[in-house]
């Protein structure tokens, strides 16, 4: 939805496609459509006169996506991709897998691709304001593990970039935010932002994934404690974003800055 709202700013012809079309909020005068990653007999309606997609990497359908894109006519795609794709035996990470999937299966199409390779979205400390009103804190496993949370308006920009910029095309960027912070300092800024203490409960790892949201699967749930045990030192970042942006990334402080109200008492 972000990146709608950057092509819209800056005069790109854009259509918006999702599985629930009427419950988008677009800006005046953007066309929306029907599109399931999942459900092939969207694909012919939905591509139809397009010449670049932006894709999050569902595999699913890909293949079918893939013929019905090479049949429209279409000559790029942009991939809503996972950094995870970037470490070792990526094809048996339950995180990884459907990552890379998609973008093997567009690498070896007759389309231009161009993976965007995010890592930590700042958004997903969001469900932390849950925790701190139903326990007066926010329980993390693994507090001191290190993430480098990503702006999604970073994400959005660097995308159109490489969306109407020919000359990005067709190669692969690692986005990350500008520092590697670990769980308890994201929420010390967050804190920070909204004004009030935020305590951070050390739980076990089991009551965490018995805790856990009732849509993630139990292998994502696993893999994310595994990840989260072993990233005891700060990630790797990249100037990837201020590449395809012309501005640095935004710090996470902007993130909690924005969202500091959910986190108010």
């Amino acid at each position: 939805s972000l990146l709608v709202q950057v092509l819209h700013e800056r005069g790109v012809a854009v259509r918006a496609g999702s599985s629930n079309p009427e419950k988008l909020s677009l800006p005046a005068g953007t066309e929306s459509v029907r599109l399931a990653l999942d459900t092939p007999a969207d694909f012919a309606a939905a591509l139809d006169g397009v010449d670049s997609v932006f894709l999050y990497a569902e595999p699913a359908a890909v293949d079918a996506f893939v013929a019905q894109a090479e049949k429209a006519g279409v000559e790029h795609v942009v991939i809503m991709s996972a950094d995870a794709v970037l470490r070792p035996s990526a094809a048996d990470d339950p995180i990884a897998a459907p990552h890379l999937a998609v973008e093997q299966a567009l690498a070896a199409s007759s389309l231009t691709s161009t993976p965007l390779n995010c890592g930590a979205l700042a958004g997903n400390a969001l469900p932390w304001a849950w925790s701190l009103k139903a326990r007066g804190a926010v329980g993390l496993p693994y507090p001191d593990s290190h993430a480098d949370p990503v702006n999604e308006r970073d994400i959005a920009e660097a995308a159109c970039a490489v969306l109407t910029d020919p000359a990005l095309r067709g190669r692969s960027y690692h986005l990350t935010g500008p520092q590697s912070l670990t769980f308890a300092e994201h929420v010390a800024i967050i804190a920070a932002a909204a004004g009030r203490d935020i305590p951070v409960e050390r739980i076990p790892p089991q009551v965490w994934r018995a805790n856990k949201p009732d849509f993630m699967p139990d292998d994502i749930a696993d893999a994310l404690l595994k990840l989260w045990a072993a990233s005891t030192a700060p990630v790797p970042l990249t100037d990837h974003v201020e590449q395809l942006t012309g501005h640095p990334a935004r710090p996470f402080t902007v993130w909690a800055d924005q969202h500091a109200g959910a986190f108010r008492a």
